[in-house]
Formats: C-alpha cells, sequence, structure tokens
C-alpha cells in the first residue's frame, strides 16, 4: 500500500498481547535498519506498544474474536505508524489529565500522554478507533 508517496506494510492481528509484540518488534526493527537511534528506538517501542495495548484492552475490551489492524510505513526521515481497533471508539479530548492532582492515582490516560511526549505527532481518528503515530529523524 502505497500513500502521501510512502510504502505502507500492513499487518492484522487478533487481540493477543504476544501477537501485538510481534507487531512492535517488526516496526522497531525496520527502524534500527533505517539507521534510527537509541532514542528514537526507545520512543517508538514505548509508543507503539501503548498504541497496541490500547486497542486490545479499551478498544477490542480483550476480545481475541476482534482484529487490531496496524499499517507503517518507515523511511529514513520518518515513521508513521497507525493502529486501528474494531472498538466504538473514544474521545481523546475527554481522557483525564493524569498529571492533575486528582488523577494521580488513577492510571487512566498516560498511555496518551506518553505517546505524545515521545513522539513528533500523535492523531486520532473521528471515530476515536485509530491512532496515527509519526516520528521524524532529527538526525536526518
Amino acid at each position: 500500500m502505497i500513500m502521501n508517496g510512502a510504502s505502507f506494510q500492513t499487518v492484522q492481528i487478533n487481540s493477543d498481547f504476544h501477537l501485538a509484540k510481534e507487531v512492535e518488534d517488526q516496526i522497531i526493527s525496520a527502524a534500527q535498519t533505517s539507521g534510527y537511534d537509541e532514542d528514537v528506538i526507545f520512543a517508538l517501542r514505548l509508543s507503539v506498544e501503548e498504541a497496541l495495548s490500547n486497542a486490545i484492552r479499551h478498544g477490542n475490551a480483550y476480545d481475541v474474536k476482534k482484529k487490531v489492524h496496524v499499517r507503517y510505513s518507515v523511511s529514513p526521515d520518518r515513521i508513521d505508524v497507525y493502529v486501528s481497533d474494531e472498538g466504538r471508539g473514544f474521545d481523546p479530548g475527554g481522557v483525564p489529565d493524569p498529571t492533575a492532582p486528582e488523577n494521580l492515582e488513577n492510571p487512566s490516560g498516560r498511555g496518551i500522554m506518553l505517546m505524545r511526549a515521545y513522539m513528533n505527532q500523535v492523531e486520532f481518528n473521528d471515530a476515536g478507533n485509530e491512532v496515527h503515530l509519526v516520528k521524524l529523524n532529527q538526525a536526518s
């Protein structure tokens, strides 16, 4: 699949953490092969793991019959990862701020906060069941 001039790999898995780890490893391997440094690899691994985990836990509610769909492109300049689930979606603006004093003991929202901190761009589709992660190679 080609989008915006970039060639995308597509993967579809059942809602299973072991399978999600395999997809994460594929993306990380592609980034390492493309010459991304360890800081980018760390950020990418953490963000992709959070996106896949959210799709399995929150989106698909651990239903192994539901699929997680992943599209990714890795070039020397940019990494794009789309993760979508078959759930109802959510309103990202409705997620409480995990750094607010009243939410410090509530784990909800931390994954989204981490993705936003480590990626150059994090966008959700209108339905709230797909996240688009972008990481730029600052070294290139």
